[in-house]
């Protein structure tokens, strides 16, 4: 009888499953997932240059152009975050960039107490911080838990639903068409249909909701006559805005602490979303890829202040993409990235997204920025309320950050610095929660709020 084989009996070999992050799709596959990317972060993307030209009155070709600018900077930052340079820039993970909502409020606040060089002035400024703070911030990440990131994405998303309602509306009461049945009409047919979109399609589809409920209200909208495209036809198919259209940038000291203070807050967006990403993908990022990837946004705040754009963030939307996908590669992004350049190089598509009408953006607006706000809540879901005092840190820092919301003159004796600081929705709220959160969480002392169960130290801390 033949000796039994010692091989069978051997326990096979552990399979090593592949780094998905790392793995490149062929070329067909990645084009389409790469575009099914874009497609889902492109309102958000060029809802911001929408925005803020809206509030800072700047022509149709001008917000043109800062929507171009926009796109090519995110796309930039996107090959950045998805590819790596060397070991000084980018996560390595695949994340998508686009411009933050966290910057409109105070750069349109600072464009009218200093003017438009004074907000890329100021936004330059903010992303050479932004590089000198990546790595303390990276390590100083406890400094910011669900507590103040929940408070500030909840804030930030109330304080621009006013400006989606002045889309839709309109900004002067006075005029004859301010707040016309029929552009209210328009604005809720477009919610009602993402909301549709929203119950009735899965997946892919129902994360496009927004983006197709702006291309069939600007469709109704044209069947109103509300579009007014004939500026399209003069526009360029291909080129790039010059540098400083605005002019030489200024830096007054009120409007570049603010940015400062948005580029902490972009911090505080990125590195949530950055985890996240780490966790579906088993590639946690180290506290060195996360300086890397947060020196990507700081990079983006002096790109958009060279070539007229925005602050960068990792877009939220994109990461439960690829929760829902389970599309891990990062050479997807990249190719996402690389197809919002080549947009970023077509003046005349910025021009077409510039000549949208008012309602159809502000009720496009109106969705996403209250979907910023549910974020806010659901982040503040994490927060231990019982036994502390975290519900009053939540209620005095949301109190003083829609003040200037709610009264936007209330600092108007005070100084220019004041005005520009305290309001800003976003700057105040975020100063606010960061101050009690260190007074309640980061000091010695601690008292426990009484509700008649004896608390340990270590829960009454937890925030």
């Amino acid at each position: 009888m033949p000796p039994k084989s010692t091989a069978a009996a051997e326990p096979p070999a552990p399979v090593v499953a592949q780094d998905t992050v790392d793995t490149r799709p062929p070329l067909p596959r990645l084009g389409l997932l790469g575009l099914q990317h874009v497609l889902v972060m492109y309102t958000g993307c060029v809802t911001v240059p929408l925005v803020f030209g809206a509030a800072a009155k700047l022509d149709t070709s001008t917000v043109g152009l800062l929507i171009n600018a926009d796109l090519l900077v995110s796309g930039l930052i996107t090959l950045v975050q998805s590819l790596g340079v060397a070991r000084v820039l980018g996560v390595r993970l695949p994340v998508v960039a686009g411009a933050t909502f966290t910057a409109v409020t105070p750069m349109v606040l600072i464009a009218g107490q200093y003017g438009l060089t004074a907000v890329y002035g100021s936004m330059i400024a903010a992303g050479v911080f932004g590089l000198l703070a990546a790595v303390p911030f990276a390590r100083a990440v406890r400094f910011f838990p669900p507590l103040v990131s929940g408070i500030v994405i909840t804030v930030i998303g109330l304080s621009l639903i006013g400006v989606a309602a002045g889309l839709v509306a309109g900004d002067d009461p006075a005029a004859r068409d301010y707040a016309a049945p029929s552009h209210l009409a328009l604005a809720a047919g477009i919610v009602v249909l993402i909301v549709l979109f929203g119950r009735f399609t899965r997946g892919f589809l129902s994360q496009i909701g927004v983006l197709v409920g702006l291309v069939v209200g600007t469709g109704a909208a044209a069947l109103m006559g509300l579009t007014d495209f004939s500026s399209v036809g003069g526009a360029h198919w291909v080129g790039i805005g010059a540098p400083f259209h605005f002019g030489t940038p200024t830096f007054p000291v009120a409007a570049v602490t603010s940015m400062c203070v948005v580029m902490l807050v972009t911090f505080t967006e990125s590195t949530a979303d950055m985890l996240a990403v780490g966790e579906m993908t088993g590639r946690r990022p180290t506290p060195s890829a996360l300086a890397r990837g947060l020196a990507a946004d700081g990079v983006s705040s002096v790109l958009g202040g060279v070539f007229n754009a925005f602050p960068d963030t990792v877009f939220a939307q994109n990461v439960g993409l690829v929760e829902m996908s389970k599309v891990r590669s990062r050479y997807v992004a990249a190719c996402a990235g690389a197809l919002l350049l080549v947009l970023g190089l077509i003046p005349k598509l910025g021009e077409v997204v510039a000549s949208l009408p008012g309602p159809v953006v502000g009720a496009a607006g109106l969705v996403m920025f209250a979907t910023v706000t549910a974020v806010g809540i659901r982040t503040l879901r994490a927060v231990e309320f019982e036994g502390t005092n975290n519900l009053l840190v939540v209620a005095v820092s949301i109190g003083v950050g829609m003040l200037p919301v709610v009264a936007p003159t209330i600092y108007h004796a005070f100084p220019a610095w004041v005005q520009v600081i305290g309001g800003s929705a976003i700057t105040s709220a975020t100063l606010t929660a960061f101050v009690l959160n260190l007074v309640f969480h980061h000091t010695r002392r601690r008292v426990p709020v009484e509700t008649g169960q004896k608390k340990t130290p270590s829960t009454t801390a937890r925030s």
